[in-house]
């Protein structure tokens, strides 16, 4: 062989689309999709037919399940030996399936997600209902290929004599097709089938008269009968999936829930624990311990509820938090006339009425040649025996066997198969009974082969068979209904007081990031202690607030924390609070920005950002409701280099306020920023010039007192009415706000807005922070810069300004 021929030059992308073309046929016909006809994926379908070969029947012993492995692996399926037991198993579970049909005795795991004992402990034999699947197979009813190795054949489908597909469901993942198929109840799915049969044009709205939907092996209740159909009509729809639990009264005012079905593929174990770990991380408060008391009576998971809290709110909290409920959702695909399909209620029953008629009328023909070969074989020795002596005497004068035959060939007529019963015939055979018995046998075998020929030759007999079998199958195995169904979705509301028991505390959230919730006794006890804080931290946020309340905390990367007060831990007033980063993850230089305490997520409001970039946006208050949380999430999205500098709620303040490094002021109506999703930018406020930036933004309030505060980075301050900003609209420029210096001239450290009941105070770069006594200037002017009310060489360049409210007691 040359090396040209030992090579070929061909592109990858052909090389790879041929063989992942050819791997995806065989995995999506041979591997991971349901028969549209038996409901059984290949694998399956050798394991049961193995077990059958090897006399492994519901009727025998039971035998090791290593014994069955070994021979599918070594006879039909080559593949590895735990992808075998793990079907073998799952094909024992009643949790999984709706009707087993494999029995095991052994572990055969469990609703824990525990793994079965290995095969070599555990013993197994087909099921009752098993025989059923393979009823006929010998009768030459379904279509046999050669094994992998063409030494045995192999079935392609089992005859089947019960819908398997609808009955115990499939689930599969192939290439570019996935199958959910639900179980369901036996005499129901037969019943479709019956209704089918009389009415070929039956609607999914008359078979669901009879198929009410899916029946889990492991019961629950079913929500969305709309689902259902459209699952039915089109192959694909989305039922919800509930746990069945009742509530009990324990004495002393308690309750508990007790949970005795869970739904379908759920693992018991993990959900337990999801439950116990909302409790012990305090998102669920009125839950007092989470038991799981199952036992070989029946499942039984018991949540003990601490005094006074209402049941059914956490039952609701549950269902929308935990796998207690799930939403199912439906994808029928099987593999029909060798091809993946989507397949909708009637396709199926109707894949199954097909194959049945194919089966009966396979059988039929057999049955039909088997009957007509020995009824030839008795009239062959009616006639022997009407002429009993002559026989006899033709017998006697042949030489062997052979010759034997030949002469009652040519003497009397017989024909070879005749002639061979014949001479095989045993002398006690020759009384005169025989004759009556052989007479009995012809009037039967004509009126069977009468009945068989009526089968193939019409189909209101075949149909009355096909009827007749179904009956007999639907009275020896059809079981009640284990899921309950509803029509409609019930929605879930769920109330925080439901949840979290109502407590006023104090919460407090320094610049520095140390947020601490304290009670009021706590307060009360600290006997006018100075709060504790670190000595350059200061004190941003401090409320009266409710446990049910939530706090925003925004930081200066364009990020908010949802922080609901029940979660943050009891600390004691004169304790340093917990750190923001060990709640959730910040990024470097991420500082807390400001904080907005909220009651009620359904108020008309909305939150109002800034960036230093001249940016603003607004976004509805109710998106920043959250159910997940555990990292910060993004309010403002900000370029490389920009950052946050103010975040408020706002709710009826018309106008907002923009003032710059370089000493511009722009002032606008709030209806010029459009309300936008979290994750936007935000729309242009001001337009900076280049090498400035905005360092301060806030709303103007409507009324007197509201005044701004402008503060210098050389320490000068001075007091403005809003009326010297006029009106305009946004993206602009702005109004000088400063008067032009030409040696070291004034850059703005912030502009505040204040009513005279705050403390005001300005941090330096060296460290200092020093109060202002504000109440004594007077309102200037756009084109003054001020009066000096710090030292710069003193005290340092003045870097940020704050305002801390005046309590009442304070004053």
């Amino acid at each position: 062989m040359t090396q040209l021929e030992k090579f070929q030059d061909l592109p990858l992308e052909e090389v790879i689309g041929d063989r992942f073309g050819r791997y995806s046929k065989y995995i999506i016909q041979d591997r991971a999709l349901p028969d549209a006809r038996d409901g059984l994926k290949p694998v399956q379908r050798r394991i049961l037919y193995a077990m059958f070969r090897e006399g492994n029947t519901h009727d025998k012993a039971f035998r090791k399940s290593a014994k069955t492995v070994g021979n599918v692996i070594g006879n039909y399926h080559p593949h590895g030996d735990s992808s075998v037991y793990e079907a073998m198993v799952r094909m024992s579970q009643e949790w999984k399936v709706r009707h087993m049909l494999i029995e095991m005795h052994g572990n055969n795991g469990s609703m824990d997600g525990d793994p079965p004992a290995a095969m070599r402990y555990t013993e197994a034999r087909l099921s009752s209902i098993a025989a059923e699947m393979l009823r006929d197979i010998d009768k030459r009813t379904v279509e046999f290929i050669p094994n992998f190795d063409d030494t045995e054949n192999e079935p392609t489908v089992l005859p089947a004599k019960f819908p398997n597909l609808l009955v115990n469901g499939s689930t599969g993942i192939s290439a570019g097709y996935a199958t959910d198929i639900p179980p369901h109840a036996l005499h129901e799915v037969l019943d479709a089938v019956l209704m089918r049969m009389d009415n070929p044009d039956a609607a999914v709205t008359d078979l669901m008269t009879v198929l009410k939907g899916p029946d889990f092996p492991t019961g629950g209740i079913i929500q969305g009968t709309d689902g259902i159909r459209q699952a039915y009509e089109t192959g694909k729809g989305r039922i919800v999936v509930r746990a069945k639990a009742e509530t009990e009264s324990l004495k002393g005012g308690k309750e508990q829930i007790v949970v005795t079905e869970i739904p379908y593929e759920v693992n018991k174990a993990n959900l337990v624990k999801k439950i116990d770990d909302l409790r012990f991380d305090r998102k669920l408060e009125g839950i007092a311990d989470v038991r799981d008391e199952s036992d070989r009576s029946g499942l039984r998971v018991v949540i003990e509820l601490k005094k006074d809290i209402d049941a059914t709110g956490v039952l609701n909290y549950l269902y929308k938090n935990t796998d207690l409920q799930i939403s199912y959702s439906f994808n029928m695909v099987a593999i029909h006339n060798r091809r993946p399909t989507v397949m909708t209620l009637p396709k199926l029953l109707d894949a199954y009425i097909g194959h049945q008629k194919e089966v009966i009328t396979k059988r039929s023909e057999f049955d039909l040649q088997k009957a007509n070969d020995r009824l030839h074989i008795v009239e062959g020795l009616m006639k022997a025996l009407s002429i009993l002596d002559k026989v006899i005497k033709t017998i006697r004068s042949s030489n062997d066997k052979r010759n034997a035959k030949d002469n009652l060939k040519s003497a009397y007529k017989f024909t070879e198969p005749q002639a061979e019963a014949i001479v095989s015939l045993q002398l006690y055979r020759l009384t005169n009974t025989d004759i009556t018995e052989l007479q009995t046998e012809e009037q039967e075998l004509r009126k069977k082969i009468d009945e068989l020929t009526g089968i193939l030759t019409s189909a209101k007999k075949l149909n009355k068979v096909i009827k007749k079998e179904l009956a007999a199958i639907r009275k020896q195995f059809a079981e009640p209904r284990r899921s309950v169904i509803e029509e409609k979705i019930e929605e879930l509301k769920i109330t925080k007081e439901l949840l979290v028991p109502s407590e006023e505390v104090i919460v407090t959230v320094t610049k520095d990031g140390y947020v601490k919730r304290t009670s009021l006794r706590s307060h009360a006890a600290s006997n006018g202690q100075e709060f504790a804080m670190k000595e350059s931290d200061l004190l941003l946020f401090e409320g009266n607030l409710n446990t049910q309340d939530t706090i925003l905390i925004f930081t200066t990367a364009g990020n908010f924390v949802y922080q609901p007060v029940h979660e943050l831990p009891d600390i004691r007033w004169k304790d340093l609070g917990q750190h923001l980063s060990s709640i959730v993850p910040l990024e470097n230089e991420e500082t807390v920005l400001s904080v907005l305490p909220i009651t009620s997520f359904d108020e008309q409001a909305t939150i109002v950002t800034a960036s230093a970039n001249g940016l603003v946006k607004q976004s509805a208050l109710k998106d920043y409701q959250m159910q997940r949380y555990s990292k910060p999430i993004k309010t403002m999205n900000l370029k490389k280099g920009d950052r946050m500098i103010f975040a408020a709620l706002h709710t009826d303040e018309p106008e907002f306020f923009i003032g710059t490094r370089f000493g511009y002021g722009v002032r606008f109506l709030m209806d010029e920023v459009p309300v936008t999703g979290l994750r936007t930018a935000g729309v242009k406020g001001a337009n900076l010039k280049e090498g400035d930036e905005a360092v301060s933004a806030l709303l103007v309030e409507e009324g007197a007192g509201f005044e701004l505060l402008l503060v210098t980075h050389r320490g000068a301050v001075k007091k403005m009415k809003p009326g010297e900003f006029e009106t305009g609209s946004r993206a602009k420029r702005g109004l000088v706000m400063l008067r032009e210096v030409k040696s070291n001239p004034h850059s703005v450290a912030g502009v505040l807005g204040i009513r005279g009941n705050e403390e005001v105070f300005v941090e330096t770069d060296k460290g200092n922070r020093i109060p202002l006594d504000v109440k004594k200037l007077k309102p200037a002017d756009r084109y003054s810069n001020g009066s000096f009310m710090i030292d710069e060489k003193a005290e340092g360049r003045v870097v940020s300004v704050f305002t801390k409210e005046i309590k009442k007691d304070e004053e």
